[in-house]
């Protein structure tokens, strides 16, 4: 037996959604609070399987997790160990990895397995290890573990070859305690820097430049205990707003930064969507006649890799061809195939596609084959005409907070069902 998502297309969206805290800084932040000598408590933290894979790990090193009313957890690392990290969540999940700069940084010493995650073609995490390498780290890969090690960790220049947003902030971790400065360059920019950033220095550690591509880290002695609350979800925030534009009358976006979101907002505008945008929310009213628009994804402030699949699916609504180009993970096409499942007219190449307008899309049986394509999926779903099902949702779990339970509280057709 399997879970599924049904989704009888065709019905108008209408009303508020509210976005939870980000993903992508949460399952950072949730290894970095172990740094601390006392308990850190985080508010704003989405209800993600991800999420509950992390406490899982947590506790197999002896730290104690305590989620409070909906959103909060408390993680008190008072009597936590260091211990080889095998658990199988590891392989389930590829921000696992934060947990080599969080363990290096505190115990100088850190073995676990390679993490895991959606397969978005190569990912490698050389980066990481030369950063650690850079500190005064040894790294060993032996038996299918990740062996890091150092007497003690230096202050150090560090050059990342491309600016990625896991090196950046597992270096950054890697070196609160390191003795002297460490200035990482050509770091990322993402708000999610930003904002383990500011719960390390809430933890008294001093890290200026987050959020610039020069990031200067002065290591500290002692972290302690602090009160941090998690960012609001900008690439949520996108797939509703695409979602809106997709297949709402009018739906109102609530809990979100919009500066963080202008490469979407801004090719929406290109694409003639009607929108208001407030200080934290914007609203979308439908319009049938969308202009095509070519997109290229880029580091941040740049177009997001991750909302690169759901706009692809409104593409298919516009009237024209459309070009789409993903620089960050060319093999993010998956979702083409699906679509095409659904009527899409797409020719895909490497790392680009080209998305011919406007066709009419058909309930298919489908599979989320990742996080976003499962978000494409769904705003197909909720556009075609007659049923569709889309099977492997463990994937939207992994990053989307009650996803189906918002889009029924805006109207949509959607249920979860057991089949075979």
């Amino acid at each position: 037996m399997e879970e599924v998502i049904k989704i009888v297309g065709k019905t108008k969206l209408c009303g508020e959604v509210k976005i939870s805290g980000s993903k992508n800084a949460t399952v950072a932040l949730i290894p970095a609070a172990i740094l601390a000598s006392g308990p850190v408590t985080i508010c704003g933290v989405p209800n993600i399987s991800d999420v509950e894979s992390l406490s899982i790990l947590l506790r197999e090193i002896g730290v104690e997790v305590i989620k409070k009313a909906d959103d909060h957890i408390i993680i008190d690392p008072t009597n936590m160990k260091n211990i080889p990290l095998d658990h199988p969540s590891v392989s389930k999940l590829r921000a696992s990895y934060y947990f080599m700069g969080a363990l290096l940084g505190k115990y100088k010493e850190v073995k676990m397995k390679m993490p895991g995650g959606c397969y978005l073609g190569p990912r490698p995490i050389d980066l990481h290890l030369k950063g650690f390498e850079a500190l005064g780290a040894t790294v060993e890969y032996e038996k299918g573990y990740y062996v890091i090690k150092a007497e003690e960790l230096i202050g150090n220049k560090v050059f990342l070859d491309i600016s990625s947003v896991g090196a950046t902030i597992n270096i950054m971790m890697a070196a609160v305690h390191a003795t002297g400065r460490t200035i990482i360059e050509n770091a990322a920019k993402e708000p999610e820097i930003i904002d383990v950033s500011s719960l390390l220095n809430k933890m008294g550690a001093k890290i200026r430049g987050a959020g610039t591509n020069i990031i200067t880290i002065d290591g500290v002695k002692d972290l302690g205990g602090c009160f941090h609350e998690i960012i609001p979800d900008r690439i949520e925030a996108g797939t509703f707003i695409i979602m809106a534009a997709a297949a709402a009358k009018e739906m109102t976006i609530k809990n979100i930064i919009p500066q963080h979101l202008e490469s979407l907002l801004s090719k929406l505008q290109e694409m003639d969507v009607d929108m208001d945008i407030d200080v934290d929310c914007v609203t979308i009213r439908g319009n049938e006649n969308l202009k095509p628009i070519d997109l290229k994804t880029l580091p941040y402030p740049g177009f997001a890799t991750d909302l690169q699949q759901p706009l692809t699916t409104l593409l298919t609504q516009a009237i024209g061809d459309s070009k789409v180009i993903d620089t960050i993970y060319p093999e993010r096409f998956k979702n083409c195939n699906e679509l095409q499942r659904m009527g899409a007219d797409i020719d895909v190449t490497q790392g680009s596609s080209v998305v011919k307008g406007k066709t009419d899309l058909y309930g298919q049986r489908v599979t989320a084959t990742d996080l976003r394509c499962g978000a494409a999926l769904v705003i197909a779903g909720l556009i075609a005409e007659g049923t569709t099902e889309i099977h492997e949702i463990y994937h939207i779990d992994r990053g989307y907070d009650d996803l189906d339970g918002k889009l029924k509280k805006l109207g949509a057709n959607i249920t979860r069902e057991m089949v075979d």
